[in-house]
């Protein structure tokens, strides 16, 4: 099927990418910004490496020549998400990154949906356990419903040990918003100066009821919107999870298994609800960087067997079977869905 590109292959989760493409029989193409990262990696891994920089169109071009697809692993994507993009666009391949950031993510469908639309390009943002996974699972809840009238996305995880990438998209995304924080009501993205609300959310077992921090804003306000008819979008996190996010000195993630993943589990529940009926999907796993890679390889082996429903900029949730996909995660995820 050809070598994938993945930029920013060095890092935290670009890593995870890496291995998990050659897992699956891909050859990836390392590159990114950072020349002697690449060269180290390169020679632990017999790869090939294309060091470039957003700011240099000739070296992306570079890096994606002879590729089938992109993969962006490279934060902020405020930065990079644009560049990269343009650079698959030229050289008439798939793109699909893992942005987390809320923005970047609404730019992308913004500024390229009709030009990737005419082209018949693919353009999957947020491919990724924000953005993709809660959207995926949220169309597997909806069935055969066109619309409802609302939905929750709770994410239970034990902890979270923020890598670097994670801590500089943030702050972007901070600086982006002049400290508000976002949230998705009413069909739309309103920015507030108030602080979230705390509550309990019913986690199934053998999580069960915790403290969260509800309107923790992640890139479902953005993905599940793109395709779903539902004006009421509300993402939350355990309340553990978010004060270890906003400390400064919680350590990144370590590796605590042969395969590299921290021993930080996550239990996602999304419930959707239409008129007085309620319809859920859990997925459970572990390590949310490490998950990321079948996710978005996953998504890579569909566009380039053809196994897609659309063209242009779609999230996870429009471009895929939801319940199929899901379903070819299970060696990484375990999965409860409406039947």
């Amino acid at each position: 099927m050809g070598p994938v590109t993945v930029f920013g292959a060095y890092g935290h989760t670009g890593r995870f990418v890496v291995a998990q493409l050659q897992e699956r029989g891909f050859v990836p193409i390392l590159s990114g910004r950072d020349a002697d990262k690449l060269k180290v990696l390169a020679f632990e891994s017999g790869l090939e490496a294309r060091p470039a920089s957003v700011d240099d169109p000739a070296s992306l071009d570079r890096a994606l020549a002879g590729a089938a697809a992109v993969i962006n692993c490279a934060g902020p994507f405020a930065t990079t998400a644009a560049p990269v993009i343009e650079a698959a666009l030229r050289a008439g391949i798939p793109y699909v990154d893992v942005a987390a950031e809320i923005e970047a993510n609404l730019d992308t469908f913004t500024h390229f949906a009709e030009r990737a639309r005419t082209a018949g390009a693919v353009i999957v943002p947020a491919m990724a356990f924000y953005g993709g996974l809660g959207d995926l699972l949220t169309t597997a809840a909806m069935g055969d419903w066109t619309a409802a009238d609302e939905a929750h996305i709770a994410y239970g995880l034990s902890s979270w040990h923020p890598t670097a990438g994670t801590r500089i998209a943030g702050a972007v995304s901070r600086q982006r918003r002049d400290g508000r924080r976002v949230r998705y009501t009413n069909g739309r993205l309103e920015y507030r100066h108030d602080g979230p609300p705390t509550l309990e959310w019913p986690f199934p077992d053998p999580m069960g009821p915790r403290a969260v921090i509800g309107e923790f804003t992640m890139a479902d306000v953005v993905t599940v919107p793109s395709h779903l008819s539902i004006p009421e979008v509300t993402t939350y996190m355990t309340a553990e999870a978010a004060r270890d996010l906003s400390a400064s000195d919680t350590p990144e993630p370590a590796p605590a298994d042969e395969l590299g993943r921290s021993d930080q589990t996550f239990l996602v529940d999304v419930v959707v609800r239409s008129g007085g009926s309620e319809r859920r999907a859990v997925a459970r796993g572990r390590d949310i960087y490490a998950v990321t890679a079948p996710l978005v390889v996953e998504a890579v082996d569909r566009i380039l067997t053809g196994r897609t429903r659309t063209v242009g900029v779609a999230s996870a949730g429009k471009i895929f079977d939801a319940p199929d996909f899901l379903h070819a995660l299970s060696p990484h995820i375990s999965l409860d869905l409406p039947s």
